[in-house]
């Protein structure tokens, strides 16, 4: 019976995915269109943007993608704080998903490249799960199954989750917002934040010899 509620789930992500990419596809190609169809919505458009990210990384729809449309769409600090409900969001789904249908069925799901990956979660939970938000070398969804099919707490998960989503979110929504004059000094001061906050990120992993 597990089983089959497994398979099922499976079912209708695969198939919401089909639907999703095939009838709006250019949403997840290009921030400016997610912009003017979250803007339509009009006073509902924060809470069309906040969904459409919160289900975006479970089509494959990078993060950044998303927040940088934030940014276009509502500015630094709205997109900022949409974008990390949004974000939040489909973190937490995510990881009730990895957690419910187990190990083995998220190693077969993600692949073998990640299989070290969840004894490294299990044994250095939060700084594993707080590194890779900071720098996200793993697929973000990947990372979300992947924390739910091992053995780290909910708290830990949370925590780093939430802590270490800070600061590439807003940047990548100052990027957005910095995007309506592409070669003023915002947008360029946007690029090197972002820099710099990923060098720190790659830092500090080498600084506390945690290995991924």
């Amino acid at each position: 019976m597990l089983t089959a509620i497994k398979i099922a789930i499976i079912a209708i992500l695969i198939g919401g995915s089909c639907w999703l990419l095939f009838e709006h596809r250019e949403w997840f190609s290009n921030p400016q269109l997610i912009k003017r169809e979250v803007l339509g919505w009009g006073v509902w458009g924060p809470i069309v943007y906040i969904l459409l990210y919160a289900v975006g990384p479970s089509f494959l729809v990078p993060g950044a993608v998303m927040t940088i449309a934030g940014g276009l769409a509502f500015g630094t600090w709205r997109g900022s704080i949409y974008s990390l409900i949004g974000a939040d969001a489909g973190a937490l789904v995510a990881f009730g998903a990895g957690r419910f249908l187990g190990r083995a069925f998220v190693e077969r799901a993600v692949g073998h490249r990640f299989h070290s990956t969840l004894d490294k979660i299990a044994k250095h939970g939060f700084q594993i799960i707080f590194y890779l938000r900071l720098v996200p070398i793993i697929p973000y969804n990947a990372l979300n199954l992947l924390a739910g099919a091992s053995r780290i707490t909910f708290k830990d998960y949370f925590w780093a989750s939430m802590i270490g989503m800070v600061p590439g979110t807003i940047l990548f929504a100052f990027l957005g917002d910095a995007l309506w004059h592409p070669l003023s000094p915002r947008f360029f001061l946007a690029l090197g934040l972002i820099a710099l906050s990923l060098a720190a990120g790659e830092g500090w992993r080498r600084w506390s010899n945690m290995r991924v």
